[in-house]
């Protein structure tokens, strides 16, 4: 492995522990404030970190490169679109249901990245077929009950996940294009302004819960924010997309172990079981069969 490569993959594996460890900020979080409030905070607070780095030319690989101010601004944009839509989601879920059980459903992006791919002209193969399949077993014994309903939060949580791809997408076919700082700033920023007008038409934003939930919201937007998604972004640059998804997938096993240490969480054996079978179809669907498919 390559010294880049390997210094990549470190990003990411601390990306993936940060954002882990994140979903108990944001649970902690729901006992103060609303979603679009903590979300619109967090992720300002995501942008203000970035702010001295914008001119830093910590990124050598972009900075060599001049670059399309408009299309910096409407690729910045549209990414925080899509972060805005999954990180609403996912926190109005993560009220509804477990830490642990928001990280195993969100990391289900990886499985819908190359389902999304197919309306991008990427095909997806049998292999790609089965870890979709099993994961969504998986799915079916953390999530579904009696009568084939599934639970609220997990049900929302989900939905995120499918705009999570939608970032993933796009952040791999932009990452090498832009200034990575320039580019997260304009993400986060877009998505603190959208959460911010959520939050003022349909919560009641109290500076004095704020305060209270001011370590949540701290770690969700300085670490999980500021730093983690910017690592991503660093990250995804020097590695091959499959090896990039298997990494920031142990995000999952960070949210489990940080809601047991942390909240107390539990999983019971159906569960357990459904986690396996998640986090399996979604190493399957990132390992390389294509030797073996030939």
């Amino acid at each position: 492995m390559k010294k880049d490569s390997f210094i990549s993959s470190l990003v990411l594996l601390l990306a993936a522990f940060i954002w882990g460890f994140a979903f108990v900020a944001q649970k902690v979080g729901m006992r103060y404030v609303g979603p679009f409030t903590f979300n619109g905070i967090r992720f300002l607070l995501g942008a203000l970190v970035l702010i001295p780095l914008i001119n830093s030319k910590v990124d050598k690989v972009s900075s060599k490169k001049e670059e399309n101010f408009s299309s910096l601004i409407k690729y910045g944009v549209l990414a925080g679109f899509f972060l805005f839509l999954g990180s609403s989601f996912q926190q109005f879920g993560i009220v509804y249901t477990t830490a642990g059980k928001a990280g195993f459903i969100t990391g289900l992006y990886i499985i819908f990245v190359p389902i999304i791919g197919i309306f991008l002209k990427q095909k997806i193969g049998f292999i790609k077929w089965l870890a979709v399949f099993i994961a969504f077993i998986g799915l079916y014994l953390l999530s579904v009950k009696q009568g084939f309903s599934i639970e609220k939060g997990d049900f929302l949580v989900l939905i995120a996940s499918f705009f999570y791809a939608f970032h993933v997408q796009l952040i791999g076919h932009i990452a090498n294009k832009f200034d990575t700082i320039k580019f997260a700033f304009l993400q986060f920023l877009t998505n603190s302004i959208l959460s911010l007008i959520a939050a003022s038409f349909f919560e009641n934003i109290l500076i004095s819960n704020i305060f209270k939930a001011y370590i949540p919201i701290l770690y969700a937007g300085v670490f999980s924010a500021g730093i983690a998604y910017t690592l991503q972004i660093f990250g995804q640059k020097k590695t091959e997309p499959t090896v990039a998804g298997l990494i920031l997938e142990t995000e999952s096993i960070f949210s489990v172990f940080g809601g047991w240490l942390i909240l107390n969480e539990t999983l019971n054996t159906r569960e357990a079981i459904g986690c396996l079978l998640m986090f399996s179809g979604i190493i399957i669907s990132q390992l390389n069969f294509k030797r073996l498919e030939k």
